[in-house]
């Protein structure tokens, strides 16, 4: 393979992976089930102990 075909492929799935990786991670943030481990990390730095 030549330089050029593997720096296309590269930019071409590389793409998709990102795009698919960051869908994953949206998700994961905004799944319901989450919200209260969220809300619990988020008023950890706030707490005494």
């Amino acid at each position: 393979m030549s330089h050029e075909a593997v720096a296309e492929f590269a930019q071409t799935w590389g793409l998709v992976y990102l795009i698919a990786m960051f869908a994953v991670a949206l998700a994961y943030a905004l799944w319901p089930g989450n919200r209260d481990k969220f809300k619990r990390a988020a008023r950890l730095p706030l707490e005494e102990d």
